[in-house]
């Protein structure tokens, strides 16, 4: 499997906080059967450090990757950047202030939780005008999606809608819950990714994940959210919806 949204760099965000959590993160990737891992940190995000994009990024991916090589952990890693998506984003991206998964066309974008519908397809609409392919992190978590989880198929025809690990097993709520299965029980959901921020909760460990989306949906529509779709991604090609 491929994880496409993971906060494993150390100090980088609210994710992992020391290198040691960082090794045990990969640890936990790994014996999960995770093969390629994309890290995230956080960017652009109101009120916060903006995190944003500069060479040193790849090279702290770089020298994150020669810690995991040296323990013996069978991971390989990806830059990217989870973007937090507000008003002139589409500047941010024209001035290279934030960076794509592996490079590729795809964007990890995130919403405020209390955004409007009207605004998040705006919001994805800037994105699209710079030529990039938004890929919508954990959809169920937005209110409206909450409140009618049929809204997300809106969302689907400007961004790919990935749904989050820790939503299918409770850890954002009932309703969240609802929403992420009712989200693939439409077949509205084009990837599946752990979110994951430290080895103790929120853990990047997709194993559990994959039985669960194998149980309740099928070992198919599994592989293409935790698999085929995500190895597009890193390679840039072009992925494919059920």
């Amino acid at each position: 499997m491929t994880d496409i949204h993971c906060h494993i760099i150390p100090s980088a965000d609210d994710g992992a906080q020391s290198l040691g959590e960082s090794l045990k993160m990969a640890s936990i990737a790994a014996e999960g059967n995770t093969k390629g891992l994309v890290c995230t940190p956080h960017c652009n995000i109101p009120g916060e450090p903006k995190n944003y994009y500069t060479p040193a990024l790849d090279r702290v991916v770089e020298l994150l990757q020669q810690e995991l090589d040296s323990a013996s952990i069978p991971l390989r890693l990806y830059p990217g950047q989870e973007v937090f998506l507000r008003e002139g984003v589409g500047e941010l991206i024209r001035r290279g202030k934030v960076t794509t998964l592996n490079r590729s066309r795809y964007l990890l974008a995130e919403l405020d939780p209390p955004e409007t519908l009207d605004t998040a397809l705006a919001l994805l609409k800037e994105v699209r005008s710079t030529g990039l392919v938004p890929v919508l992190a954990h959809p169920e978590r937005c209110g409206f999606v909450r409140e009618d989880p049929a809204s997300a198929k809106k969302l689907g025809s400007l961004a790919l809608l990935q749904v989050n690990k820790d939503s299918f097993f409770g850890l954002f709520g009932r309703d969240t819950c609802r929403a992420a299965n009712e989200i693939c029980r439409m077949g509205l959901a084009d990837l599946a990714a752990s979110d994951g921020h430290s080895p103790y909760r929120r853990t990047p460990n997709l194993g559990d994940l994959h039985e669960l989306l194998c149980e309740s949906f099928s070992p198919d529509y599994a592989d293409l959210l935790l698999i085929s779709n995500p190895e597009k991604i890193v390679s840039d090609g072009v992925t494919h919806k059920i």
